[in-house]
């Protein structure tokens, strides 16, 4: 890296819960990082509730990961304010009413899709094209996986399906990487207290069928984890790293 650069990331969902924890995390830590959200009020706010005491920076752009033009944009704008991409944490994701199988609509499916897997692979498509034929060349990509990429709540289908396939993305863009000096990671995460994982603290459905409040973490603990996993040169990688609130029924789940 050039002498005196800021390490750059891009931070998809980064307007609220997870995304914006991370985002901040990282410009604590000293990088560049571009938060990336549909919403555009939704990620001034994260920017000016971080405004100050940072080491690094923190900047809005406003993109849409299910959006081919868009997700190019958003790489582009990237390099042109920062000239490199170093980190992208494909974090943006979305949940789906909880439905029997054989009530779970197309349309419904689809949405899931569009942003869990996708959009994941949208945004790594562009990062590796920018990590690949930058100087110095190569890039570290972690996807947020989740829990459900090993074990499904009742009635997730779609989430679940798209978690799972996250891993496959994560262990394909590891291999294809590793000659470009790309290095690609996962993080899967049980019970952060953000607005998505609300529900956990108040009844959360278990496979025996009953409903029961589940323990969660605080949303920085993310941070911090997905900053360690920022901060290892590229001929080190964390694979997988699994955090979650201790005693959520995640071991034994079932």
């Amino acid at each position: 890296m050039p002498e005196g650069r800021r390490r750059t990331a891009v931070v998809t969902g980064g307007g609220s819960g997870i995304g914006a924890a991370v985002g901040t995390a990282l410009a604590a830590d000293g990088w560049a990082v571009v938060l990336a959200g549909r919403r555009a009020d939704a990620l001034d706010a994260v920017v000016a509730q971080a405004a100050g005491g940072l080491a690094g920076t923190l900047e809005a752009v406003p993109a849409d990961v299910t959006d081919e033009d868009s997700v190019r944009r958003l790489f582009d704008e990237t390099v042109r304010r920062h000239g490199r991409v170093d980190l992208l944490f494909n974090n943006a994701g979305t949940g789906a009413p909880s439905v029997d199988i054989d009530e779970h609509d197309l349309a419904t499916w689809n949405a899931v899709v569009a942003v869990n897997l996708t959009g994941a692979f949208l945004c790594t498509r562009e990062a590796f094209r920018v990590m690949r034929h930058q100087d110095p060349r190569g890039g570290r990509i972690i996807n947020n996986g989740s829990i459900a990429a090993h074990a499904p709540r009742p009635r997730s289908i779609a989430y679940t399906a798209t978690k799972h396939a996250v891993t496959g993305l994560t262990k394909a863009t590891a291999l294809d990487g590793r000659e470009f000096d790309i290095a690609c990671g996962q993080i899967d995460i049980g019970n952060a207290a953000t607005q998505m994982a609300s529900g956990a603290s108040v009844g959360a459905a278990q496979a025996d069928g009953s409903v029961r409040p589940e323990p969660v973490m605080d949303v920085a603990e993310v941070g911090r984890a997905v900053v360690y996993m920022a901060s290892l040169p590229l001929d080190a990688n964390v694979a997988t790293m699994t955090v979650m609130a201790t005693k959520m029924p995640f071991i034994g789940r079932g």
